[in-house]
């Protein structure tokens, strides 16, 4: 796997030399381009001493042109991986400018491209950021979005580069998918995702933790393998994957109408979802006054949505997922039972890294023949393709004695 890694000028490139080595551990060839900013945080040296290779910083360098340096660079890729990305670089890259190294090999690229933003919140969530974000999401780009936490200006919001880990994982976790070939051709993958929400009144609103990371990045994976997917989605603050057929919902019912709407094109459904358990009998017409009285809610089941996809599936593949504080894998194969499921994930919400909110999680995927598999701490997107994978092998490769 030969992976050229373009650095950016931010505060963020000193992580580059750690995302480096991560990829070489997982068994990657990188050679790296660095833009001239790029240089005023992290030296050339210290990439050079990491990767073995000569690191390519300018159109003009000597030696640059000798064999066309940008051409020969692109051509040798598997993948350009540019992390961290500037603003700059992605609009340079949205709008075709080439004027320096990086960007040239940009536009002289066949192969895949994944970049991982960083940058300032408010740079981020610029409307000429999102804008140019979408351009490259509609050319295929794969994006690593950026993370939340405290920012090098001092403020805090999303902008902040991946982990060096998480972005080794999706960059070789691609490589591999790529070189698997669409092993999801053919198939219409239903995926639902992110938490509902069932009002008490105009105002409030009854919820859980859940944010969707889970259930998108199923739905990423899946168009990665070849897949027609429609992606139902409570609230979240993430953005569809620009290929999938998006239908938010705000409740449980209107997520359960939606999934019954379009059950019968699926030929694999994913219910990632965190649906409420309880909505409000009576959600007032009107915001509740607060007053020194005591308030008792009454509260009825929601439909169970994947009660009813069990009953009525025909010729689909049903994955469930099983939220646990304890026991998981007892609870998960009776879950897997009562609802008649081919397949169930099943986690521990209270084990570290695998809780809501998170990029990664620690599952274990049980199916119908009782093959019971645990995986270890992955992110979201690497547990996505482990799903698939023991999907498409018990499932869909091989005829299985009932």
């Amino acid at each position: 796997m030969n992976i050229l890694l373009g650095v950016t000028g931010c505060i963020g490139a000193y992580k580059a030399a750690e995302l480096l080595r991560q990829l070489q551990q997982r068994g990657a060839v990188v050679r790296v381009v660095m833009t001239q900013s790029a240089c005023q945080f992290v030296g050339p040296v210290t990439f050079e001493a990491l990767s073995g290779h000569s690191v390519m910083t300018g159109l003009f360098e000597p030696g640059a042109n000798t064999t066309i340096k940008h051409i020969e660079a692109a051509r040798w890729a598997n993948l350009l991986l540019v992390a961290p990305a500037t603003a700059n670089i992605i609009a340079k890259f949205a709008r075709g400018l080439a004027d320096d190294m990086l960007s040239t090999i940009y536009l002289s690229a066949t192969c895949p491209v994944m970049i991982a933003p960083a940058m300032n919140v408010e740079m981020w969530r610029h409307p000429a950021t999102q804008e140019n974000v979408a351009i490259l999401q509609a050319r295929g780009v794969e994006i690593i979005e950026p993370e939340s936490g405290f920012l090098a200006c001092g403020a805090v919001g999303e902008g902040r580069l991946a982990e060096p880990e998480v972005i080794a994982a999706r960059a070789i976790a691609f490589l591999q998918r790529a070189s698997a070939g669409a092993d999801l051709s053919g198939h219409h993958v239903l995926v639902t995702a992110g938490p509902t929400c069932e009002d008490l009144d105009p105002i409030r609103f009854l919820t859980n933790r859940s944010s969707g990371k889970m259930g998108y990045a199923l739905a990423e994976a899946a168009l990665a393998r070849g897949a027609d997917v429609t992606l139902i989605s409570g609230p979240t603050r993430l953005t569809p994957p620009p290929m999938a057929r998006f239908i938010p919902v705000w409740s449980a019912q209107q997520m359960c109408d939606a999934v019954t709407r379009h059950l019968n094109e699926a030929t694999i459904v994913i219910k990632a979802a965190a649906v409420a358990d309880f909505r409000p009998r009576h959600p007032q017409a009107s915001k509740i006054k607060k007053s020194d009285q005591s308030v008792t809610l009454d509260l009825e089941p929601t439909p169970d949505i994947l009660t009813e996809v069990g009953r009525r599936k025909t010729h689909q593949i049903v994955v469930g997922f099983a939220a646990e504080t304890d026991k998981p894998v007892e609870h998960g194969r009776d879950k897997l039972q009562r609802k008649n499921l081919d397949m169930i994930v099943v986690n521990d919400v209270t084990a570290p890294g695998a809780g809501f909110d998170v990029d990664t999680n620690r599952v274990t995927i049980i199916d119908r023949y009782d093959h019971v598999i645990a995986l270890p701490l992955l992110s979201k997107r690497e547990v996505a393709d482990r799903i698939f994978d023991h999907l498409i092998e018990v499932f869909l490769s091989t005829q299985v004695d009932e």
